[in-house]
């Protein structure tokens, strides 16, 4: 057995799990595949263990076409005989196959900024991220990277590109970019508040400030930044960074009023704005109620507000011994926050096993790195306190168990309990929104968990002058969400004020252009490179464990730079097949490394997956079918799933039938 053999398997959050295609008939029924967790980061283990879980699916599946014949034997579920050509000229097809991008909540376009790094040109690099993403400096330190988990280079090796790290790049080496920005349209006499500074509102003000809107933004703080300033450290976040970033779009000429809070929606409404953008966060953190939390008071602190204290410097020290309840990112921040405050002896509990902990797998990595030890399925009961003072907290042993359809419970394991000392304790374990501030009389109607109803489309509330961004429509999310959030919003916001329909969403920019310079030339470098992933160099742990303010990661220096970025496997080359050029003489299907080109006759899509040479498995990534062929009438079929965009088939085809071709998608924008 192969050390890379995946077949069935897939890795989500570092962990290994099954997934199964469901048949197209039984789609509405059982969704598009069947998805297992095998709660294992080891790959020789998920090999093992994968076949019972697939033969269980297997049955699952049998079992649901039974029910289904049973239910209604008059109903007969229909099979198309054939598949249709690929309508390749829907822009979200080659989207599509361009994962890191799809993947990517603002789409930006990956490759080709990774591309621009290659030849040096930083800021072309910068401003392509800039247009997309509004804060590549920022993302590049603290993204949460939903790109490198889709990048086609862990089909063929275990890591991914360092797209998040390369976009730190374009912002390190990038010289002044300010003839570049685009300059500002002049007044249309619109006038828009922005509530909340943070990525959102400043995604909402930098796109509307260029049609010419006058934006106001409030923020309750003396800068803006939002949560990016007041809960990441300085030593994963520098605040020079930040401030640059921000500047940029403030400098649009967006009004700032700071040290301002809301407090009122009604108020607001009755002023002179055209709409109203809400994009304030998720600010409020969880607390925990459990014996003794009253008595120990002065010695717990719910994370995010103790982050926000430290970043305006209200506190400067901590306990020797510190315990951080939770598993995410600010549980994260947290610990590491408190070794450079002081403390001995730090410790993370989560609830959860270690496999499902919320943070991002490079956190984790992070705070273990700096000697954090993680105890996971440990539950907190209650906080031990002796004559008035916090001395430690007692933790239940617990396990996960899963029942038939996925859901976990935790159950006690009937261990003694755990007791750690302690001196202060930091509550991480979610945060809230806080709308205290909108009357629930103003038109804006409020549903499940007290969150305000939001179109997802449109992302208008009830009352169709305010709208809703970031972690304030929907809850926590990260900060590429909030931007591309804010581009979605801006677009509503603009039809808005123009009385225009809110549900006609403006295309997307797509350019298809052939790379051919020769007959065996392209003018992209598709001589991909074999290296494992770089690793970012890190300041020395003498120095940054004593120091809040030193950056860990130092980034890339331009040579690593360089050679990262020749690990990307430019999927936005699409490989592009003109069906009256091909003489059916399958030397594209000989020369093609991953076997994913098949001349074949054509048939139900589910038929036609599994009689490919190597079964196209993978259900959420579409096939790319031609049109009959004259000579044999077979169609050809290309799995884009594991198509590595090599260009091998085009370079060998006698006739040009395959052709490279550059794809480029830029998500629309409302100045686009």
């Amino acid at each position: 057995m192969s050390n890379m053999d995946t077949k069935y398997l897939f890795k989500r959050y570092n962990t290994w799990w099954v997934k199964l295609a469901v048949p197209k008939a039984l789609r509405d029924q059982l969704g598009y595949d069947l998805r297992v967790s095998l709660k294992t980061h080891d790959l020789r283990t998920a090999q093992d263990l994968r076949w019972e879980v697939v033969d269980q699916l297997r049955n699952k599946i049998e079992k649901a076409k039974g029910q289904e014949q049973e239910e209604d034997l008059k109903i007969i579920p229909t099979v198309e005989a054939y598949v249709p050509p690929t309508d390749t000229s829907n822009p979200q097809y080659y989207h599509k196959v361009v994962d890191c991008q799809h993947a990517c909540p603002a789409h930006t376009p990956v490759p080709e900024y990774i591309r621009q790094i290659s030849q040096g040109n930083y800021n072309d690099a910068y401003m392509l991220n800039w247009e997309s993403n509004v804060f590549p400096g920022i993302l590049g330190r603290t993204c949460d990277r939903p790109c490198e988990p889709a990048c086609r280079r862990t089909r063929t090796h275990e890591k991914a590109v360092a797209i998040c790290r390369l976009k730190r790049v374009t912002y390190d080496y990038k010289d002044d970019i300010s003839n570049l920005i685009p300059k500002v349209d002049a007044s249309n006499g619109k006038k828009i508040a922005l509530i909340g500074g943070g990525p959102a509102s400043l995604t909402v003000a930098r796109d509307l400030a260029m049609m010419g809107y006058e934006c106001t933004l409030f923020e309750r703080d003396g800068k803006a930044g939002g949560l990016m300033r007041t809960n990441i450290p300085s030593f994963r976040l520098p605040v020079e960074v930040l401030d640059e970033e921000v500047d940029l779009v403030l400098n649009l000429g967006i009004k700032t009023v700071f040290n301002s809070e809301i407090t009122s929606m009604t108020k607001l409404l009755e002023e002179d704005f055209d709409a109203i953008f809400v994009g304030t966060g998720a600010p409020k953190g969880r607390d925990i109620r459990i014996e003794g939390r009253e008595e120990a008071d002065s010695n717990i602190h719910i994370g995010i507000d103790w982050l926000t204290s430290i970043a305006f410097e209200h506190i400067k020290s901590v306990g020797k011994k510190v315990i951080v309840l939770g598993g995410g990112n600010t549980a994260m921040d947290c610990c590491r926050t408190s070794l450079r405050l002081g403390a001995e002896e730090v410790k993370v509990t989560v609830r959860s096993p270690f496999d499902q902990m919320k943070a991002s797998e490079w956190e984790i990595e992070d705070a273990m790195g700096e000697g954090i030890p993680i105890y996971d399925n440990h539950v907190p009961k209650r906080f031990l306190v002796k004559d008035n003072k916090l001395v430690g907290m007692e933790f239940e042993k617990v396990e996960a168990v899963f029942d038939e359809n996925g859901k976990r419970s935790l159950v006690p394991t009937g261990e003694d309990p755990v007791i750690f000392e302690c001196d202060d304790v930091l509550v991480a374990i979610g945060q809230d929104n806080a709308f205290e501030w909108i009357e629930r009389d103003c038109g804006i109607e409020f549903g499940e968990w007290d969150m305000p109803i939001v179109d997802r489309v449109t992302f208008q509330s009830t009352n169709p002058k305010v709208f809703f961004g970031g972690d304030a429509a929907w809850g926590p999310e990260n900060i590429i969400w909030a931007a591309a959030h804010g581009h979605q919003a801006a677009i509503s916001i603009d039809k808005f004020c123009n009385n225009e329909d809110l549900y006609e969403r403006p295309e997307p920019k797509t350019t298809l252009v052939s790379q051919k310079m020769g007959v065996h030339e392209w003018s992209y470098d598709n001589d991909v490179s074999q290296a494992k992933r770089f690793l970012v160099p890190h300041a020395d742990q003498k120095h940054s464990l004593k120091d809040l303010k030193m950056e860990v990661e130092l980034g890339f220096d331009e040579r690593m730079a360089l050679e990262e970025a020749q690990r990307c496997l430019n999927c936005d080359i699409q490989t592009v097949f003109s069906e009256d050029l091909c003489i059916e003489c399958d030397a594209c299907v000989d020369i093609c490394p991953t076997d994913c080109i098949n001349f074949i006759a054509n048939d139900s899509e589910e038929n036609l997956r599994n009689n490919l040479r190597i079964p196209a498995v993978n259900i959420n990534q579409e096939i790319l079918v031609s049109k009959e062929l004259e000579q044999t009438s077979r169609v050809m079929v290309k799995d884009e799933d594991v198509c590595l965009h090599c260009g091998l088939c085009a370079e060998r085809c006698p006739t040009g039938a395959w052709d490279m071709q550059n794809f480029l998608y830029q998500e629309a924008k409302v100045y686009s």
